[in-house]
């Protein structure tokens, strides 16, 4: 049995993340302690992804039958690399992909690459495509690999992206434009084509047996994205590409295909029936004859369960009050019931990386209280060993249960939500927080949240509700999205805060609301509705200005996209905050970080002014070289001590006891 890795990673280092910590805000902001997980072919080592300094990570190796100790391999800044994830190739090598954001000439930009290396740190390779000086561009996209291709030890089939160069008076021009797929020896680097690069190719997926079966194109509209992808399949003996579906991004209408079974000959993927998506398989012959797995008709089937190297169809989830798996292996539906009872405080069961012979099984294990655990199982054996604590910083607290409620619209209509009481409270009468979630296009669902248990621990009551707008129930809750149909969605915001107080949970004049990214828009953009209802405003990474989020977008692609989501009309003036600042009456607390590419700094700054110009309360906190997510743990805990001290001054709280 492996010793928990938390302790012997402090060994390693004495500036470790998981060290004593000195607060509740340390504890709570700290980045997951596994970012990723993996096990090699022969289930005799784990591969691990641990946060380092800043937005850093270090890639970590157990022998799990030799001396146990994690062995460091690798290690990313975080200024600006990052570590995304990395799994085997064989039983001495990993790929990985690292991730960059960075400010050049005044624009953000993201780029990705592949790597490969040894487990002792040596023969590092860059399998992505290589440019030339004379590249008519830069390729920000490094490339997926799409079949590990077990049996092959140390090779991969990996999508790369061609890029013309040019060289004037020379025979080194080179025209190949596009994404193709390429067989790559890892170790050497020698690559053989698969898929000829297709200009408007944007992903392939594999039958994960080498096999090459789908492709998506994107659909142009003049020189911008329309949104809408086209698929094609080919047999398994390959040839021709042949059509296989359309799918609409701004609709999502359509057969959109994620995954090919070798087995059966089909592609499984997601299609909308009755307004809600359902999980279907098509057959990869001519007569694409399309088979209904499973649907319901209260939430979208939006999860298809693949296990092992090679990504083997076992199961499929969905999230009704609480996430569900049906699995199609008798066997593994079996385990995962027993998985269930046996492990402690577990709501919900996930299986990663799989051994190639079936074996060993990492398990994934956590709920509301328990932050997540990862065991490995033992099927010979019909054992289960502990590995490693996802967030072994929330062992000395006690986590608060989280329960899923009902709270009701002004019209009549349930609002599901999640609401999490103080540990040991009466819940009555709380200082109480309503957090809607970002997306739009998102939902909450239950199990642990490390905003919402920090501002538990800190006595605040905290209810999350899936406002109409938010997706995964359908078409009819979704609305026209939280942006066109701003006053529906924000207005089941506002009326989550209402239920409250008619329920005794929440004290009136201790109501709070605290959002992040489309949840910072929905805690700004509730004083439109009612100026009075919350005492305190925190918005983390918000929008604040609609017409201005359409026209970042511009100079991109993606700008049709974009601009059809945000609409035209008077809510682009009625539904951005900072257009109505001389409503405000609640103090405002901002937090962003200034390298966010999902919703620019400015944004927020804008909104500061704007509060400013019109005499009105606000803060604004500046995290600099942070994304969206501030993947940072110390600027975490920043965000969450001084938002938590902004409340408390605000609502007039004591420290809790």
């Amino acid at each position: 049995m492996i010793r928990p890795a938390f302790f012997l990673i402090t060994l390693l280092s004495s500036t470790s993340l998981y060290a004593q910590t000195k607060s509740a805000a340390e504890a709570f902001g700290k980045r997951e302690g596994v970012e990723d997980i993996s096990l090699s072919p022969d289930g005799t080592k784990i591969a691990y992804i641990e946060p380092a300094l800043g937005q850093g990570n270090r890639l970590f190796t157990v022998d799990l039958v030799g001396s146990q100790v994690p062995k460091a391999v690798l290690s990313a800044s975080g200024d600006p690399e990052r570590l995304n994830d990395c799994d085997w190739v064989s039983n001495a090598r990993l790929v990985c992909r690292i991730y960059a954001v960075s400010e050049i000439a005044g624009e953000r930009i993201s780029a990705t690459r592949i790597i490969a290396i040894n487990i002792d740190g040596s023969n590092m390779k860059t399998l992505s495509k290589r440019q030339g000086q004379n590249a008519d561009r830069f390729a920000y996209s490094g490339g997926e690999v799409i079949d590990f291709l077990p049996g092959d030890d140390g090779a991969v089939l990996m999508g790369r992206e061609y890029v013309p160069e040019s060289a004037t008076g020379t025979l080194m021009a080179k025209d190949e434009d596009g994404y193709g797929v390429d067989r790559i020896d890892t170790n050497k680097v020698t690559s053989k084509r698969v898929v000829k690069p297709s200009k408007f190719a944007m992903d392939y997926i594999s039958d994960g047996a080498g096999n090459v079966r789908v492709m998506a194109s994107q659909v142009q509209d003049g020189a911008y994205d329309s949104g809408r992808r086209k698929y094609f399949y080919r047999a398994l003996a390959g040839g021709d590409w042949e059509f296989l579906s359309e799918y609409d991004r701004k609709t999502d209408t359509g057969f959109l295909p994620v995954a090919v079974d070798p087995a059966e000959n089909v592609a499984y993927g997601y299609e909308k029936l009755d307004g809600r998506f359902a999980l279907y398989k098509v057959k990869l012959e001519a007569d694409l004859t399309k088979t209904l797995v499973y649907a319901r008709d209260d939430v979208d089937v939006d999860g298809l369960i693949t296990l092992g190297r090679q990504n083997k169809i076992v199961g499929l989830s969905f999230a009704t009050q609480k996430r569900q798996a049906i699995y199609f292996d008798p066997e593994l539906a079996k385990l995962a019931k027993s998985l269930s009872k046996a492990l402690p405080d577990t709501g919900m069961i996930s299986f990663g990386g799989l051994s190639a012979d079936g074996n060993k099984v990492v398990v994934g294990a956590w709920s509301d209280t328990n932050s997540g655990q990862y065991y490995l199982y033992d099927k010979a054996a019909g054992s289960v060993s502990p590995l490693f604590a996802a967030r072994p910083e929330m062992e000395p607290f006690k986590l608060a249960q989280v329960k899923s409620v009902m709270a009701k619209a002004a019209d009549g209509t349930g609002i599901p939500a999640y609401l999490t009481l103080p540990v040991g409270s009466t819940g009555k009468g709380l200082p109480t927080i309503v957090m809607p979630h970002g997306g739009p296009s998102a939902r909450d669902e239950w199990g642990f949240d490390w905003l919402a248990q920090y501002y538990a621990n800190r006595g605040f009551a905290v209810l999350q509700p899936n406002y109409r707008g938010s997706s995964g129930y359908g078409d009819g809750w979704y609305q026209n999205n939280g942006f066109q149909s701003w006053k529906v969605a924000v207005g089941d915001v506002n009326d989550s805060g209402r239920w409250l107080v008619a329920e005794g949970i929440a004290d009136p004049e201790k109501l709070a609301i605290v959002g992040w990214s489309y949840g910072g828009y929905a805690a700004l953009q509730s004083v439109v509705l009612d100026p009075d209802l919350f005492k305190a405003i925190v918005a983390i990474a918000p929008v604040t200005d609609l017409a201005k989020l359409k026209e970042e977008s511009r100079g991109y692609t993606n700008y049709r996209v974009v601009g059809d989501f945000i609409g035209t009309g008077p809510h682009i003036m009625d539904g951005s905050p900072a257009r109505n600042a001389s409503r405000f009456k609640a103090p405002v607390a901002l937090f962003h970080g200034d390298l966010d590419l999902n919703v620019g700094i400015f944004q927020s700054r804008l909104m500061a002014d704007q509060l400013q110009g019109a005499g009105k309360p606000v803060e604004l906190t500046v995290y600099p070289k942070l994304d969206h997510g501030l993947e940072d743990s110390a600027v975490r805990a920043d965000m969450l001590a001084k938002s938590d001290a902004f409340l408390r001054r605000v609502l007039g709280l004591a420290e809790p006891k």
